[in-house]
């Protein structure tokens, strides 16, 4: 058994490859930080924001390519994947070290776990897409649901998710940025859709010329104007500020980001990705709180986003901040593991958990 008065060892790896991953490691990290002797993983990419923490293993991992018409392209990918690095990266990795391993959708650590036998505990929103009482996407999809299954596969899971489906699932991580924001509406409308190349971005808000835009793009690295669009770089502070001033938000159905916009009480359009059936599952979920779906913003959508330029400003949803519930649950349960009871974990290293 481990020594009582000893933190124990703890693995975080998230995958780089989207830009919520990275902000939900901003909120739970320093948490963990104060529990367990922490080491960080990423993976992947294809993310904007930079890391705020050390980073201890870094690898390539499985990253998606983001095509230039609204999805995933799998060609590219396929030619971009390097299989021989990755299975090197999950034989090498030394979990047997690590008393508690979490993986944000990682796949490296989590197929390690899997090779070796060890405990891989999963938070992400895909973890609450394997439970049967989630909003399902309106089509099927074999190999999206293969690939959420398998991709990082976990022993145990905490999800994420806008609606209380299970005591398992958690409401998104509002980062404080978010939280602490006092809503403004101006003129602008903020648009963040990364699988779309700014010529096409250029022609949809051309066409509502009355509309002030502004598109945030991992496509350009200048801030300018084109007529009635203002594109800029990917800029955290940038970013923020824009979304906490805008009229309605335009975004893939990621989850952070939407999430975002709902905490602020914007309006939201969501184009889910093309071939990435995890985002057809949000969608189906922000749809179930109001959001406007819609497949893609070719011109046939025209009317559709017409309508919704034309809608009120929803009520603000002020998801719970659950960052310390969640570590809580997690550092609790390695100790009952443990055998410690819980009269006796409060009067180790473990303070009251701030739960708001």
């Amino acid at each position: 058994m481990k020594n009582n008065h000893s933190k124990p060892r703890l693995l975080y790896a998230l995958q780089a490859t989207g830009n919520g991953h990275i902000s939900r490691a901003y909120e739970l990290i320093p948490i963990f930080k104060k529990y367990a002797e922490v080491d960080v993983l990423i993976s992947g990419t294809s993310a904007e924001l930079k890391l705020p923490f050390d980073v201890d293993y870094n690898f390539k991992g499985l990253s998606f390519t983001f095509g230039k018409n609204g999805g995933i392209d799998f060609i590219d990918t396929f030619k971009k994947v390097k299989f021989k690095p990755f299975i090197k990266a999950v034989t090498s990795l030394p979990v047997e070290k690590y008393d508690i391993i979490i993986s944000d959708f990682e796949p490296v650590s989590a197929w390690a776990c899997k090779l070796k036998g060890k405990k891989c505990i999963g938070i992400s929103n895909q973890e609450a897409i394997k439970l049967p009482t989630i909003p399902k996407p309106k089509h099927s999809d074999k190999i999206g649901d293969f690939v959420i299954k398998n991709y990082a596969p976990t022993s145990e899971g905490y999800g994420f998710h806008f609606l209380p489906l299970a005591d398992t699932v958690f409401p998104p991580l509002v980062r404080s940025e978010i939280r602490n924001a006092v809503a403004e509406t101006k003129e602008h409308y903020t648009i963040y859709l990364p699988a779309y190349d700014q010529k096409q971005l250029l022609k949809f808000c051309k066409h509502f010329f009355y509309i002030n835009w502004e598109i945030f793009s991992k496509h350009t690295e200048t801030d300018y104007r084109n007529e009635n669009a203002h594109i800029r770089p990917i800029n955290k502070a940038d970013f923020t500020e824009s979304l906490r001033t805008c009229k309605g938000f335009v975004c893939g159905a990621g989850f952070e980001a939407p999430a975002e916009a709902l905490f602020l009480g914007k309006k939201l359009l969501v184009i889910p990705m093309k071939n990435q059936y995890e985002q057809h599952y949000n969608a189906a979920g922000l749809e179930s709180v109001g959001a406007t779906v819609l497949k893609n913003i070719k011109s046939k959508r025209y009317k559709e986003i017409e309508k919704w330029l034309k809608k009120e400003s929803p009520q603000p949803i002020k998801f719970e901040y659950s960052a310390y519930r969640l570590v809580q649950t997690i550092i609790q349960n390695y100790y009952a593991t443990q055998q410690t009871s819980s009269s006796k974990l409060e009067t180790l290293f473990l303070p009251s958990f701030k739960l708001s």
